[in-house]
């Protein structure tokens, strides 16, 4: 049967397998702080490699790491549109969609799901250097840590989004933000750690 996010109603509480098998099961799961953990120490290593390896200046590593940062932002808005929410207009593409997206969509209170698991995490993000190094050789080092740390920052604003009750600070917003794509309108706000994008593409909503 065909899933997609516009059809499923949010629960709650609860979770819901992906897999029979239980390894791949268990291998869909992860505590946030994992990944995040991954990521910063990731970034940090980079960073350090690129200060003490590298000829870059100090100006140059910090604008780099900064870019980063930016370009992270753009990059997830981007794979949340037009990937976790593409047309589900076959069953094999309805069926991604789901795996991939629409399972958070219907179990968003799951803190087990609220981040890309560490074995394909580390895949993806290997891929992603071997790919950046290509384009930019050395001053990778440097954007690279910035583009770990704002997908680390996207993780901890998502899990406290969905793991607890608004906060009385700054990230209020950002929870607002965010429920407003889960519960209002999924074609809206796709920007998790900045609505920036939204804004410049026309899909923000308060």
């Amino acid at each position: 049967m065909e899933q997609t996010i516009t059809k499923t109603r949010p629960k709650n509480s609860g979770t819901k397998p992906l897999f029979e098998n239980p390894i791949l099961e268990r291998l869909s799961r992860t505590h946030i702080a994992v990944p995040i953990t991954i990521y910063l120490v990731t970034s940090t290593l980079f960073g350090w490699y690129a200060f003490a390896y590298t000829e870059m200046s100090a100006l140059w590593i910090t604008f780099l790491f900064f870019a980063g940062i930016t370009i992270f932002t753009l990059v997830e808005y981007a794979v949340h549109r037009g990937v976790f929410h593409m047309e589900t207009d076959t069953p094999t593409k309805a069926k991604i969609q789901y795996t991939f997206h629409g399972i958070h969509h219907e179990y968003p209170k799951d803190k087990t799901r609220l981040a890309m698991p560490p074995a394909a995490a580390v895949f993806v993000a290997s891929a992603l250097f071997g790919v950046l190094f290509l384009l930019l050789g050395e001053a990778s080092y440097a954007f690279f840590p910035g583009f770990l740390v704002g997908y680390s920052g996207y993780l901890f604003v998502h899990f406290i989004v969905h793991a607890y009750a608004p906060p009385k600070n700054f990230f209020k917003w950002l929870w607002i933000n965010h429920s407003v794509h889960h519960y209002k309108s999924h074609e809206k706000n796709y920007g998790v750690s900045s609505p920036l994008w939204d804004h410049v593409f026309g899909t923000y909503m308060k």
